[in-house]
């Protein structure tokens, strides 16, 4: 794997600690970012090409020199006298070793890689199996394919088309579901503004819209500015236990009251706060059960600003 590393990434990657089992191993190497999935494949796969040739492995002891000059790797960490141990697997990879191995890269069995991650600056780890090991990590993945094929009622050879399509569609529900939300939030929109109270000449107005997200408060919050105008309007929205909130006030009034100070009134009601600019801001909170009174102190808030 270390040749295969060396082939693929470059001859930079050496070689920075192991553990070598029966049927697992891990390796650290010297790499600059991560390695994709399909770059852990070509690995995978070069690894194996080099066990199924069966080649003889070579063991030599010949002086440092000579095995360095021949191409030997030497291993981290490993301190060598004047005569070295020295391992061939076929014409594919040559290093300084001290180990126990197998006859012929075939005895090896197939190889598979479980992870890649990395584990200090300027160091990544591969985790990977051997033998029955690998035999078994690849049952895994068939069972797991199969489980997946049978959710998207489909045959495995189908699963990425299947997949890609139920992917697609879902994106276009999500869209059509935001417009649907969008027009549910303009019309009560449109019914909140008779629900706006005058305070010093300040329309205000404190409320909860149903199933909005933060978009959709932020479009009808600019609406009914436009239709309140001057005012000083929070709206709030409720997902589970998260709640969110945007406030907003006529740029004409932002002397007198500011969004952020109104956002953090009610926020701060809620277990939560927030911040923007004077005509705008935002918030969240995590009380939701305290919504309606928070909402409701609002007016009397607005008042005691004079």
């Amino acid at each position: 794997m270390h040749a295969a590393l060396r082939s693929i990434l470059g001859t930079h990657v050496g070689q920075k600690g192991s553990l070598v089992e029966p049927e697992r191993l891990r390796f650290d190497f010297s790499h600059f970012e991560p390695i994709s999935a399909e770059t852990c494949l070509e690995i995978e796969q070069l690894v194996n090409r080099q066990i199924m040739k069966n080649a003889t492995v070579k063991m030599a002891e010949m002086d440092i020199e000579a095995a360095k000059s021949k191409g030997a790797m030497a291993l981290f960490g490993e301190k060598y006298g004047d005569v070295v141990r020295v391992v061939e697997l076929g014409e594919f990879s040559i290093e300084l070793c001290g180990g126990t191995h197998v006859n012929s890269t075939g005895d090896i069995g197939p190889f598979r890689i479980l992870s890649e991650s990395g584990i200090a600056s300027g160091v990544r780890r591969i985790e990977a199996v051997t033998g029955e090991a690998a035999w078994e990590a690849i049952y895994d993945s068939e069972q797991r394919l199969l489980e997946v094929a049978s959710q998207l009622k489909t045959d495995k050879s189908q699963v990425v088309t299947k997949l890609t399509q139920w992917v697609a569609e879902s994106k276009d529900i999500e869209k059509q579901l935001k417009k649907l939300q969008s027009k549910l939030a303009s019309s009560q929109g449109d019914d909140l503004t008779r629900s706006a109270v005058e305070i010093n000449g300040v329309k205000v107005l404190a409320a909860q819209i149903e199933g909005a997200d933060v978009n959709t408060l932020r479009e009808t919050l600019d609406k009914l500015k436009d239709k309140l105008a001057p005012a000083a309007i929070v709206l709030a929205a409720v997902d589970g236990d998260k709640v969110t909130l945007v406030a907003g006030v006529s740029k004409s009034i932002t002397d007198k009251i500011k969004a952020g100070q109104l956002v953090n009134h009610v926020a701060q009601q809620v277990g939560g706060k927030g911040g923007g600019r004077p005509d705008m801001a935002q918030a969240g909170g995590k009380e939701p059960e305290k919504l309606p009174q928070a909402l409701a102190s609002v007016p009397a808030w607005v008042e005691t600003l004079g």
